[in-house]
């Protein structure tokens, strides 16, 4: 089968994850892939993104696929169930605004800029190297909050891509429930 120039796109995800860890301005890159698939979805897209443009997922089915790091399981019903999926998407939006509020108060000089990067939403991990810039201390922010929540969900990725299939993280991920909403939305 001929590879097309979408099948590489796991190069700029693990690129993104490998740029943070040196330099957490990078994270601002991130929006992409939150904006591109809710505008493909909602320019009668569906979810082409997911299928075919997602670079996590290409990833992880690479990893867990061709190199053989799954288990290669089936997912238990709970975790593909509609609940679990709306919950998790409720609870990462929790998680994101906290991050955007947390963002406001540094822009609002209320906190001083935290140079750690938050993994699993609960392990504060000190990332202070990353940070070589004068830039304004909220877009810093901004960026250890944003790739706190993009190093997170590629860890959650990871850890059900060990224990179920490949691309079990693309079941209940947040940008796929929302894309798929908007599908439901728009029939």
């Amino acid at each position: 089968m001929k590879k097309r120039w979408y099948d590489f796109l796991w190069i700029p995800s693990l690129l993104y994850l490998i740029l943070g860890f040196f330099n957490i301005l990078f994270a601002w890159l991130g929006l992409i892939c939150f904006f591109v698939p809710l505008v493909i979805s909602l320019l009668g897209g569906g979810k082409t993104y997911c299928n075919r443009y997602c670079g996590r997922g290409q990833l992880l089915a690479l990893v867990g696929g061709r190199y053989g790091f799954s288990r290669k399981k089936d997912m238990p019903r709970i975790l593909r169930s509609k609940w679990f999926r709306y919950g998790f998407l409720i609870f990462f939006f929790v998680m994101f605004f906290q991050m955007l509020w947390n963002t406001w108060l540094v822009f609002s000089e209320v906190n001083d800029l935290r140079q750690a990067v938050t993994l699993l939403w609960s392990f504060r991990l000190p990332w202070h190297w990353a940070y070589h810039s004068s830039v304004t201390p909220w877009v810093a922010q901004f960026a250890f909050g944003f790739y706190s929540v993009m190093l997170t969900s590629t860890v959650l990725g990871f850890l059900t891509m060990l224990l179920f299939k490949p691309r079990s993280w693309c079941v209940y991920c947040p940008m796929g429930t929302m894309t798929q909403l908007i599908c439901k939305a728009k029939a």
